[in-house]
């Protein structure tokens, strides 16, 4: 406990600069007594804090002074900064915590590997709501990533839906992992393309800089794209009473919401689009006896034959 706190103290004091003791207590949720020995710990173990007397007076680290207080490499840095986009911080309520504890980590950090992590950072997208899917292993998802983090063009061998693999040579703007797959966003010939990294059969860096253009909002550009591939796809309407707290679930999994009602004090009758039966089957299984789809009469019966065979299994 002790160790982590003096850490926190040198890296509040290189990232705020001169504070007083008591100011630092109320940092750390300690007394200003034992700010003081912290202080004098630091002092001993080498760290070169001075205090500054007077009205405006307090501790400070000497001009020049930097470190590498946390260890990080530059990877496990990234990693940390690309999971503020992830959900699950703020759903346990500690979304200020995190955002706290990257300021600090990019705080520690040498300003070179600072600007090279946080530049990265940029470049890629994690935890966005998709289709209900199962993860798919990306044999090149490491590859990719280097020439992405690096700003270098790529040559794809792809093979898109119902085509043969050919290869390709692109510019990519980012990577999104969505409903656990891995998508690469690119441009080719200066036309938007997107490609799950799941049908990449190979891949070659090229050695010349990417095109990519200044102040990209990756999460714009999915978001529109996503939009554009969503409008052109097959659609199974379907109707489902699904209860109110579960609502939310729903709509991230499904193509679209076209319409709903009240049903009851707790439930709603939603008129919802799904890719295919297969996806309006998972969705509907996904939420359990919260949800009960009522048309059309082959989704009832894909669910109920689910539910027998496990049912079945368990007898």
């Amino acid at each position: 406990m002790r160790a982590d706190r003096l850490l926190s103290l040198v890296l509040l004091l290189r990232h705020r600069g001169r504070m007083t003791a008591t100011q630092l207590a109320r940092e750390l949720e300690v007394s200003s007594r034992t700010v003081m020995r912290d202080v004098e710990a630091l002092s001993a173990a080498g760290v070169p804090v001075y205090a500054e007397r007077g009205r405006d007076g307090g501790f400070a680290l000497l001009p020049g002074f930097t470190t590498d207080l946390t260890g990080l490499t530059h990877d496990e840095a990234l990693a940390l900064l690309t999971a503020q986009s992830r959900a699950t911080p703020e759903a346990l309520g500690l979304g200020p915590a995190f955002a706290a504890a990257v300021r600090k980590v990019i705080a520690a950090m040498p300003d070179s590997a600072r600007r090279t992590a946080v530049d990265a950072a940029d470049r890629v997208l994690a935890g966005q709501a998709g289709w209900l899917s199962e993860p798919e292993a990306d044999a090149h998802l490491a590859a990719v990533r280097r020439a992405v983090f690096a700003g270098r063009r790529l040559r794809l061998r792809y093979a898109a839906r119902d085509e043969p693999a050919r290869w390709r040579t692109v510019d990519p703007v980012g990577l999104v992992e969505a409903g656990g797959r891995w998508y690469l966003l690119a441009t080719r010939g200066g036309a938007e393309r997107t490609y799950r990294l799941s049908r990449v059969e190979a891949v070659e860096e090229v050695d010349e800089p990417a095109h990519r253009g200044p102040d990209v909002d990756l999460e714009e550009v999915w978001l529109r794209r996503r939009a554009a591939f969503t409008a052109v796809l097959p659609r199974v309407a379907a109707t489902v009473r699904v209860r109110t707290t579960r609502r939310p679930e729903l709509a991230a999994a499904c193509v679209e919401i076209t319409g709903e009602r009240p049903d009851g004090p707790d439930h709603l009758r939603v008129e919802v689009a799904f890719g295919d039966l297969h996806h309006a089957e998972r969705v509907v299984w996904m939420l359990g006896d919260a949800a009960e789809a009522l048309a059309p009469a082959a989704l009832r019966a894909r669910v109920a034959a689910r539910a027998a065979a496990v049912a079945a299994f368990y007898a």
